[in-house]
């Protein structure tokens, strides 16, 4: 498997919590539903209180991650999601070796 994989990590703007979620829990399942290179799009939260959302996503390769930046539902997150934001760190990789139980 050669699957191209994204994380980001996002600090919020205090408070911003729980307008962000809607927007990136929006994202996630629209990216799952309407991309058929979209294997998967976690969307992790601290498990103390924070101001944090960690991204985990899986595409089939490159060019899926790519189409997935062109999405309207993407469109729509990243400019209405802009002002919440403090940071975001974004990298890359390639799934190396996929341990799963099949969740």
């Amino acid at each position: 498997m050669s699957a191209f994989v994204i994380t980001v990590d996002f600090i919020l703007k205090p408070g911003a919590m729980a307008a962000f979620r809607k927007l990136i829990d929006k994202n996630a399942r629209d990216s799952c539903a309407d991309e058929p290179g979209c294997q998967r799009f976690d969307v992790l939260a601290p498990t103390e209180p924070g101001d944090r959302v960690f991204l985990y996503e899986i595409y089939d390769d490159r060019a899926a991650f790519d189409a997935h930046l062109k999405t309207p539902h993407f469109d729509v997150f990243n400019r209405e999601s802009a002002a919440l934001v403090i940071s975001k760190t974004v990298a890359q990789y390639n799934l190396a070796c996929e341990g799963s139980h099949g969740l």
